[in-house]
């Protein structure tokens, strides 16, 4: 009897292995604990397993699992010959997104639209950052794969997380509570309603019911730091700077982190929490970046980590790091890295020698392309908050609070108003 994955396809390996592999991309799609350690599991079961291999290179490449992507990738390419055409077209899709070409993959999810890791891939969420620039194009990637999967809970969550980046927030709420009920642990949904409450301003009932679920159904997640941060977002937006301290100490520190997790929640978070109108002893960001190591923060595998590379490199002033990583990213294949990541490292060193004004005006000139770094509008906003933090520092109060204004016509954000209040005497003292 051949073996099969979690949605029908054919497994080019034996029961051992496939049950392992098939939990792990369980375990993965669900953003639960262990996923990387039992898809390893199968490939040591099965070292002929090519989509094993396949699938620890792309976790080695976009979560930063410790795996020799290119041993894993040599290995994949050599066993599929062996495997079905599906399998075939799942390692080349692999492959050459790692390379930054989405093409192959993106024609695969059209024959194979229910090839939940490569669909998942497809649209980014806490586990991937996406294949293409155009949101709008992962949008319809997702929409059109769906029917495939009827009502299976896992699809509902993910097309909750399309809705709310459509900002179509009464519908993705529907749909994360409705992929909930069937599965409370489920993490794409679950991630779906940390951004509706968020993107809304609930601020209050989404940091109540985040809370519940960290604590309870959602215990078990792999990427439980990224809850917390959400968590953290909520108290940071309401002003909240020893509610965000404790959680910091307790959930968000570095050594809990997974993989690149500490550079992206930690990170972040601190930065975001250092320019917050009276923030005072912020931890620094030097245990981030020693826990994401050199090789990340200077030449990151994708756009959306080179976003949080530049901005820790900041934090920490590592001018000649920010230089380093805005050369590489210019001579990068991707035309994000080179477009958007390199300029906008180029920016926070300006930030970082001083030069406000410059930097802020670099930043306004790349407000219209970091969608492009994929993530979600949570995280890409750091972006705006760095151009902010450069307008206030140059004096540019007027056009710092145009921008406040535009951000509290998106949500209510007590943080936003007293960033405003704090401009408005300063300006009218000059």
């Amino acid at each position: 009897m051949r073996c099969r994955d979690a949605y029908g396809y054919e497994l080019t390996t034996g029961p051992l292995a496939a049950d392992a592999y098939v939990g792990g991309i369980r375990d993965l799609l669900r953003l639960r604990t262990g996923a990387a350690d039992r898809i390893a599991t199968a490939i040591a079961l099965d070292p002929t397993f090519a989509v094993g291999h396949a699938a620890l290179a792309l976790l080695g490449h976009e979560m930063c699992v410790e795996v020799d992507l290119t041993a894993r990738l040599a290995d994949a390419r050599l066993h599929a010959a062996r495997a079905t055409e599906r399998e075939r077209s799942h390692v080349h899709a692999i492959e050459r997104h790692l390379q930054g070409d989405p093409a192959p993959l993106v024609a695969h999810l059209a024959s194979y639209p229910r090839d939940a890791l490569l669909l998942s891939v497809a649209m980014p969420t806490i586990a991937f950052a996406g294949v293409t620039d155009v949101p709008e194009t992962a949008w319809r990637i997702v929409e059109d794969a769906a029917p495939a999967y009827g009502d299976d809970p896992w699809i509902t969550g993910l097309m909750a997380f399309v809705r709310q980046e459509q900002r179509r927030f009464d519908e993705a709420m529907d749909l994360s509570c409705r992929s909930l009920s069937a599965e409370p642990s489920g993490g794409h949904a679950a991630h779906a309603r940390a951004h509706a409450h968020y993107e809304t301003g609930d601020h209050v009932a989404g940091l109540t019911w985040m809370d519940a679920w960290i604590d309870g159904d959602g215990a078990a997640t792999d990427s439980l730091t990224h809850f917390s941060w959400h968590a953290a977002l909520h108290e940071l937006s309401v002003g909240d700077l020893a509610a965000v301290r404790a959680r910091y100490d307790a959930q968000l520190q570095p050594r809990h982190a997974v993989g690149c997790r500490a550079l992206v929640d930690s990170g972040s978070l601190l930065f975001r929490w250092a320019i917050t109108p009276d923030a005072t002893d912020v931890p620094s960001l030097d245990e981030v970046v020693a826990s994401t190591g050199r090789g990340v923060l200077e030449r990151p595998g994708t756009a959306f980590l080179g976003l949080h590379a530049a901005v820790a490199l900041l934090a920490v002033d590592d001018r000649p790091g920010l230089q380093r990583l805005a050369t590489w990213c210019a001579g990068h294949s991707n035309p994000t890295h080179r477009e958007v990541v390199a300029p906008l490292a180029a920016a926070l060193g300006l930030l970082a020698a001083g030069s406000c004004s410059a930097a802020a005006d670099r930043l306004a000139a790349l407000s219209g392309s970091t969608w492009r770094l994929g993530g979600s509008d949570a995280q890409r906003e750091i972006v705006e908050e760095a151009r902010i933090a450069a307008l206030l520092r140059a004096g540019r109060y007027d056009d710092a609070r145009l921008v406040l204004d535009a951000r509290l016509d998106r949500r209510a954000a007590p943080r936003d108003q007293r960033w405003r209040a704090a401009a408005a005497p300063a300006a009218a003292g000059r």
